[in-house]
Parts: C-alpha cells; sequence; structure tokens
C-alpha cells in the first residue's frame, strides 16, 4: 500500500484544495509518483473528465486542477462523489463522473453506503497505482453531528489509516481556538491520527505569531508544520462559487487607452464561474460579480453565468430586477453573453420537466431559440470554430438544450463536425460550451467585437496573452508535467506568464 496523507481544515475555505495541490506539486517535483483524491466534493464548479469507455464525466475543478499539479491528466477516481446542489435542499448526485441521482436530507443516510463505498474502492485503486495519494477533506472533521457514516474526513483517514494535517485560516481570525477545538472535539482514536497543523493566509510578524504556536504546541502536543503567506494573487480554481462584488484578479493596465468594463451576474446557483476568469486575464478588462441591477447600467458587456437550476435563477432574475437591467442593457444595443444557463434563459422558453419540473415557463426572449431539458446529461469536450476559422476548445455540462430555433439564426461557434453552436443575434452571444475564452484567439476576437459594439474605440486586445500553455483546462499533459499547475496569467495583467511552477 503507497503513502497517503489527509489535508483537513478547520473550515470550509481555511485553503484544503490549495494546500493539497501545492503538497501535490512538490512531491512530483521530487520525482514521486503522486496523484490527488477528495472522497466527496459539494461544488457546482465541474470539469469534464474522459472515462476510460470514453464517455465524458465530471469531477470537481478543484481536483483537475490537483491532477495539473502532479503532471497528470485529471481521473474520475480523484472525485468519485460530486454533489451538485441545485436548491438548499437537494443535490445532484454525480457518482464516477456519472450523475445517478438525487440527495436530499431525507435519503442521504440510505444512499451514504453506496457513496462510501465507490469511495473506498476509488481511493484503495488509486493507493495501488501510486507512491503517494493526497487526500482532502471537506469542511471540518470537527462537525460532530455527522461524524457517523463519514467517508470524506475523519472517516475516511481511519479507513485508510491516513495521518492527518489540519488548516486554519489565520486571516479571519480564531485560528488557534478554531485548530485546538478541531482536535478537543475528536475523540480518541480520530485525535490519535492529527498529525499536527499548517497555518494558512498569513501576513504580518511571524515573530508574533510564534508565541501562538507555542501554545498551540504546548496544549495539543502536536506541531505547526508551516506557515502559509497571503497571496493575493494566487487564483487556483476552487469549489465554492466566487464571492460576489469582486473584482477578478488585479486587471492590468489597457494595451490600448479605454477600459472595457465586465459585469457578470452572480446567480444563487452560479455553475463553473471560473468562465469569465479568461476574460479577466487580459490587461484593461476588469471582470466583477455583482447581484446590483444598478451595476449593469455602467458595464460594457453583461454576462449570464451557469446556473444549476436554470429555471430557478431565472425567478431569482425577475424577483430582483435583474432581469429588467439586462433586458434594457440589450435594448441599448450593448453586448450581453449567455453561458449554459444563462444561454438558456436568453430564450423564448424553456421547458423543464427535469430540473426544475415547472414544465414550460417564458424565458427572456432575447434570442429565438426554445429549450427543453432532458434527463440524459451532456457532458462532453468539444472542439470547433468562430468566424469560420478561429480554433476553439471548450466542454459541455447541460441537461438543456436547444429544441427549436429560426431556422436562420447565425451560430455563435461550429462544432469540429460543422454543426451550429450557440446564437448570435445583434450584440446577444449564447452558448453552451464553458471554457471557449480559455482559446486565445477567439477570445481576443470576441473582446475586440464587444469592444466596437459598446463604443469602446480606444480599447486594444493585448496580443501575447496566454491564458494556457498545454493540455485542458489550463492543465498540463502528461506528456510536458513541467507546465505551470494552473498555467493563469494571475489576473494581474501580466501577458504571457505562465503562472507558479
Amino acid at each position: 500500500m503507497s503513502g497517503g496523507l489527509l489535508v483537513a481544515g478547520t473550515t470550509s475555505d481555511a485553503g484544503k484544495s490549495v494546500l493539497t495541490a501545492g503538497i501535490c506539486r512538490w512531491l512530483h517535483r521530487q520525482g514521486v509518483k503522486v496523484a490527488p483524491f477528495k472522497a466527496q466534493n459539494m461544488s457546482n464548479n465541474s470539469a469534464v473528465v474522459v472515462g476510460p469507455d470514453g464517455r465524458g464525466g465530471e469531477i470537481g475543478r478543484a481536483q483537475a486542477m490537483q491532477a495539473a499539479a502532479c503532471g497528470l491528466a485529471p481521473d474520475l477516481r480523484f472525485n468519485p462523489v460530486l454533489l451538485k446542489p441545485g436548491s438548499d435542499h437537494a443535490s445532484q448526485v454525480v457518482l464516477l463522473g456519472e450523475a445517478v441521482d438525487t440527495v436530499t436530507a431525507g435519503n442521504y443516510r440510505e444512499l451514504r453506503p453506496r457513496l462510501a463505498g465507490t469511495a473506498f474502492a476509488a481511493l484503495a485503486e488509486l493507493r495501488a497505482a501510486y507512491d503517494v495519494v493526497i487526500c482532502e477533506g471537506a469542511g471540518s472533521p470537527a462537525e460532530v453531528n455527522l461524524r457517523a457514516g463519514d467517508y470524506v474526513n475523519m472517516g475516511l483517514a481511519r479507513h485508510a489509516g491516513l495521518p492527518t494535517i489540519v488548516v486554519g485560516d489565520i486571516d479571519r481570525g480564531g485560528a488557534f481556538a478554531s485548530m485546538f477545538g478541531t482536535v478537543a472535539l475528536l475523540d480518541p482514536a480520530d485525535q490519535a491520527l492529527i498529525a499536527g497543523f499548517v497555518i494558512n493566509k498569513f501576513r504580518g510578524d511571524l515573530g508574533l505569531l510564534q508565541p501562538g504556536l507555542d501554545m498551540l504546541h504546548r496544549v495539543t502536543g502536536r506541531p505547526t508544520y508551516g506557515v502559509l503567506p497571503w497571496e493575493l494573487d494566487l487564483w487556483l480554481d476552487a469549489e465554492d462559487s466566487l464571492a460576489y462584488g469582486r473584482v477578478l484578479g488585479r486587471p492590468g493596465a489597457p494595451y490600448g487607452t479605454e477600459w472595457l468594463d465586465v459585469a457578470v451576474i452572480r446567480l444563487p446557483r452560479i455553475s463553473n464561474a471560473t468562465d469569465v476568469e479568461a476574460l479577466a486575464t487580459e490587461p484593461g478588462v476588469r471582470v466583477r460579480l455583482t447581484v446590483e441591477p444598478a451595476e449593469l447600467a455602467a458595464a460594457d458587456l453583461v454576462v449570464l453565468p451557469g446556473s444549476k437550476s436554470t429555471v430557478a435563477d431565472l425567478a431569482w432574475l425577475c424577483e430582483t430586477g435583474l432581469a429588467d437591467a439586462v433586458l434594457a442593457h440589450a435594448a441599448a444595443g450593448k453586448p450581453l453573453l449567455g453561458i449554459c444557463g444563462g444561454f438558456q434563459m436568453l430564450a423564448r422558453a424553456i421547458h423543464d420537466p427535469v430540473e426544475s419540473r415547472q414544465g414550460s415557463v417564458p424565458g427572456l426572449g432575447l434570442l429565438p431559440i426554445e429549450i427543453t431539458f432532458d434527463p440524459r446529461k451532456t457532458v462532453r469536450q468539444s472542439t470547433g470554430t468562430a468566424a469560420g476559422d478561429v480554433p476553439v476548445r471548450g466542454y459541455e455540462i447541460h441537461h438543456g438544450y436547444v429544441s427549436a430555433t429560426e431556422p436562420a439564426l447565425p451560430p455563435l461557434l461550429h462544432h469540429a463536425d460543422g454543426s451550429a453552436e450557440g446564437a448570435l443575434v445583434g450584440a446577444v452571444h449564447g452558448t453552451h460550451w464553458h471554457g471557449a475564452f480559455e482559446s486565445d484567439g477567439f477570445r481576443r476576437r470576441f473582446l475586440t467585437e464587444v469592444a466596437r459594439l459598446a463604443g469602446r474605440t480606444g480599447f486594444r486586445v493585448a496580443p501575447d496573452t496566454a491564458f494556457t500553455r498545454s493540455g485542458t483546462w489550463g492543465c498540463p499533459t502528461p506528456a510536458d508535467p513541467a507546465r505551470s499547475a494552473t498555467c493563469r496569467s494571475g489576473g494581474a495583467g501580466s501577458r504571457g506568464r505562465a503562472g507558479n511552477q
């Protein structure tokens, strides 16, 4: 059996995903054959992975990023259970990449043995194939109300005999109490597996922190293995949706004389919000997530991103006044982009007996199409072209499909087989493809057209901004493991920078 480690945290967003990726990258550089693992992930940010049978499946984007850190192509076993929340009470269950059920508080206990068995089997296979498997926990191992039947945190550690480190986010405050309390709340058998701590997101004088580290060692008997600094430009794929109201990265100065302002609507069930990060890598493009109708009025481009609950999020748009703001933006002839669920919202009508089960509802009516939801989920990688000759790569994850359209409707893209993808009517753009703007040529062509439509005559795209260096989703191919784990430009407008190696 190979070596292994569980990276647990005092809270969600303590930094487990990033630390797991960092450990994986360090081991990979030492020549260790290492793989990532997360037994169960709850996230609407997913990546498409081609399984052994050739079919597309889903895992959390964080695990795809961690695979890149290991110099590996993503594997369905890296995240065997993915829960995609569709409401506050129900989540779609994706098991080894395939949507198989819906879980609620009522039936989770019945489903849990099957999910746990799948996760344990996947970990056993990985440990047989790799020298080391670095496992990421979920939430906090001290959620004692969930300990019975747990297979993600200490339940996984106990099952596989994994030493465990606990990560605390000191930027939020209360990190020492959280780390001490995490150990104190565990039963003795679980406590025996806690090896020590890592402090994350520290900024300041390390000397001022040392007394706290010493006391934590005295009261728990466990060392702190490291203190990681706060890093503003560390921009890696995460499980959780991006916080609204936030400008992505630190936009670089314009290549020309004018900026482009992009407002992305932060839907309640936003999914794969990472699509807009590609736009934010461009100098002079300011991208922010918002829930304020007033912020749409000043934007050059408004984006309706993906959604795990298209009909419910469309209703929310209408209730908040954001739908009226979107319609006013389009009526003014200013650019509008819908991606996946956002594309579906632009339709004349949505027929949904699957996701919301609300039947037929009117869409925003900005594109002359109708959308119908199918129980079979489309999960695949896609390639094609835009404007006849610009290559584009992307991926699709959706139940809805275009079931009716005006015959002469221009597509936004073409699949590799020549079939139409998405729609383009005036300044209104829509596509089911995620990740299309990671294709540098297409992104530049799109932003140039957005600037023209928005009247930003002084905006120029930089000719050398590169979102990816190789592979898909910014991930390296196995043949090129020396590339960056994320290949981001960091959002700071640095053109052609490969990111952290």
